[in-house]
């Protein structure tokens, strides 16, 4: 059984052929598809996806912080109401994004910082967003940490000593297609990090792994980035699937 932490099964990429796409990831290996949240404008996608695939995707709630703009107060009312309402797995994806938009900077931080209040108040994990900002997610975690903290740091593509420090904060690393990549740089220094702390994911239809690099990315695809965790960590296909779906098991509860 071969978890997929992150994916966004209800995106538009996908309204062709979803059916399919699942079936090709299920017949792959993969049975738990995790589905982040990024603002008002997908709640409904993010319903109907679990209406129709009830027993095998896992949804979150939260703010992305690329949505974080003039209207934030409001996006983050309807985050808090969809938990004051129902149950969710995490909070996320959530975090602070320096890559498109430096102007909301301030707001990305108050965003995250709430939302991780939430989690704490919810005793859910949360699942970070990171781009060009690894020093401002971490002076939020810093100011946040505690064995109430945990979760999942989404896309990890830092150095080794950021994979130590968000380690420290009670993350699993979510490893996909980057991984694959030759200009990737993860791959050589993840064999010194533990197993244990390794969950897998696709940011379909993001990023697919090679041989699909430039691609849609599906969730089937997440099997090529199992075959690189082999040649990493020297452990079978399938004890790779079952450790990173059990540390998957450990942060989300099911």
């Amino acid at each position: 059984m071969i978890t997929d932490t992150h994916t966004h099964l209800y995106s538009s990429q996908f309204d062709e052929d979803r059916n399919e796409m699942i079936q090709r990831a299920k017949e792959a290996g993969v049975s738990r598809f995790f589905i982040p949240a990024i603002d008002s404008s997908y709640t409904e996608r993010m319903f109907d996806l679990e209406k129709n695939y009830p027993n095998d995707v896992f949804l979150m709630m939260g703010l992305h912080p690329t949505s974080v703009k003039e209207n934030y107060q409001e996006e983050l009312a309807h985050v808090k109401e969809w938990l004051d309402k129902r149950d969710f797995y995490a909070i996320g994806e959530i975090g602070i994004d320096l890559y498109w938009d430096k102007t909301f900077l301030p707001q990305q931080q108050e965003a995250f910082r709430t939302q991780i209040q939430w989690a704490k108040e919810k005793k859910l994990p949360i699942v970070i967003h990171c781009r060009d900002a690894f020093d401002e997610i971490f002076e939020v975690l810093e100011t946040e940490k505690g064995e109430d903290l945990f979760g999942v740091f989404h896309c990890f593509t830092g150095t080794l000593e950021q994979a130590e420090k968000a380690i420290s904060y009670n993350m699993k690393l979510g490893i996909g297609g980057v991984a694959t990549f030759k200009n990737g740089k993860i791959d050589k220094f993840l064999n010194q990090i533990d197993i244990k702390h390794i969950v897998l994911e696709t940011d379909s239809p993001y990023l697919a792994p090679t041989p699909y690099r430039g691609k849609r990315n599906e969730s089937s695809y997440i099997t090529n980035v199992v075959d690189k965790l082999v040649d990493i960590y020297g452990l079978t296909f399938d004890e790779i699937s079952e450790i990173t779906t059990q540390n998957s098991k450990d942060v989300f509860g099911v």
